[in-house]
């Protein structure tokens, strides 16, 4: 058991950056392609937040949209990704808050986390979470920047070790 865990643990950072790379391209592109819904869709979306009782729909639609489909981009990318990451994990956090609370009324109150697992925020804002605490990865924009300009920014650096 000793032998194969020294081997996981050999292996286990070669696999990071292709793992945060997958994870940026599945989850950026549904997150662009979200936004573009929102913001090719404005009117039937703004009635949707209309009835979260959201205030300022349409302004929010473009809030909303524009940070997915420009943070979907830029996570694909691995463009200034924990920089972007902070914006999307608000969005995120705000549509549990709007569309999901009774997931989170659940879940702090220890009875089904069911719920909040299985809300379609769920996967964006872990993926958010993810690039913000591990950054990009080697297979990334940020990464090139910070090794060909040699400069180390906590905003969109590759994170350490990835």
């Amino acid at each position: 058991m000793k032998k194969l865990n020294a081997l996981l643990a050999k292996i286990g950072p070669c696999l990071q950056s292709p793992v945060l790379l997958f994870i940026r391209l599945a989850w950026g592109f549904q997150l662009a392609e979200s936004g573009w819904g929102h913001l090719t869709n404005v009117g039937k979306t703004a009635d949707f937040f209309t009835s979260l009782h959201i205030p300022f729909p349409v302004a929010n639609v473009y809030i909303s949209g524009t940070t997915e489909l420009v943070g979907g981009i830029m996570l694909m990318l691995g463009l200034f990704s924990r920089l972007i990451s902070i914006p999307l994990l608000f969005n995120f956090c705000v549509a549990y808050l709007t569309a999901s609370h009774a997931a989170i009324k659940e879940l702090l109150h220890f009875q089904n986390p069911d719920d909040f697992i299985n809300d379609s925020a769920f996967p964006f804002l872990v993926t958010s979470l993810l690039i913000l605490a591990f950054g990009a990865g080697k297979i990334s924009l940020d990464y090139l920047l910070e090794k060909f300009c040699g400069k180390k920014s906590g905003a969109s650096g590759s994170g350490s070790g990835a």
